[in-house]
């Protein structure tokens, strides 16, 4: 099949995060990989192939491969929904073996991925200013109640959490100085936070290091950050919603569901859209 183009984390019918998806009976070499997903431009494409009774599974960005992406996990769910009717698909990454459900949803699909085990660390003071000085913040635009951290779930990201949504709304950076920062320290996105309420977050994701500005919905920062939500306490009741790319006029919506066990692995969901086909 050809490369379909489906917008994972969707707000009903608007909004979400475009991933190509191609599904396969082999996966094609690295470098042709590479040259699909910088022709398909989107921020993340999966590309997929049977491996017996799972699917083998690699994300590229239009510049690099990462290691683990959520919404085109949740793409790649809703393509083999299309493809094989609603399931549970069991997945082969780079470094570890997560799964995929999807379901129609009447014009959509829904979609839940169980991420890589999560953690976290607290971020060093170095890190930390630097990070603040990209975006042109300072140290009092920070949540002192979610502080910032190296956090994980299944690829490496940066969270940095404001205590307010106009805060949060002025994001601003040089995409060449993000990117040589991201990739210097070994970050796939930075997640900026906004807490409206315990259960209820604004986040935006820069993703400079794949050479994307901005992502409108992403799976695996929402992934590591629940886990770090777990990590210290936050009174999250179990789960959280997100609401991100509202900044950038592309509304998306994920769900997380957080168990008691440290360091466990994540819910995340979400309806996807169908648009065209490459």
């Amino acid at each position: 099949m050809g490369v379909l183009k489906i917008a994972a984390f969707s707000d009903g019918s608007s909004g979400g995060n475009p991933a190509g998806v191609l599904i396969n009976d082999a996966l094609p070499d690295a470098a042709e990989m590479q040259h699909i997903a910088a022709e398909v431009g989107f921020s993340e494409t999966a590309f997929a192939a049977p491996d017996g009774d799972s699917w083998r599974v690699r994300y590229f960005s239009p510049e690099s491969e990462v290691p683990f992406c959520g919404h085109a996990t949740i793409a790649l769910g809703a393509a083999l929904v299309r493809r094989f009717g609603d399931g549970l698909f069991p997945l082969k990454l780079a470094q570890a073996s997560i799964t995929v459900e999807g379901f129609r949803d009447g014009a959509n699909v829904a979609a839940a991925l169980q991420s890589p085990p999560t953690r976290s660390k607290p971020a060093a003071s170095e890190l930390i200013g630097e990070s603040l000085a990209l975006f042109g913040y300072a140290v009092a635009d920070l949540d002192p109640a979610i502080p910032p951290a190296l956090i994980h779930g299944g690829a490496d990201h940066l969270v940095l959490a404001f205590n307010s949504r106009e805060a949060l709304a002025a994001m601003r950076y040089d995409l060449k100085a993000g990117q040589l920062f991201m990739r210097r320290e070994g970050l796939v996105t930075i997640l900026l936070a906004y807490a409206e309420t315990p259960r209820l977050f604004h986040t935006r994701n820069p993703f400079a290091s794949g050479g994307v500005y901005e992502d409108p919905a992403t799976g695996a920062s929402t992934a590591a950050f629940a886990g770090y939500l777990r990590d210290i306490g936050w009174p999250h009741g179990g789960a959280i919603d997100v609401v991100q790319g509202e900044d950038m006029g592309m509304r998306s919506r994920l769900h997380a569901d957080i168990p008691v066990e440290i360091g466990s692995s994540i819910r995340v969901s979400g309806t996807a859209r169908m648009m065209d086909e490459a």
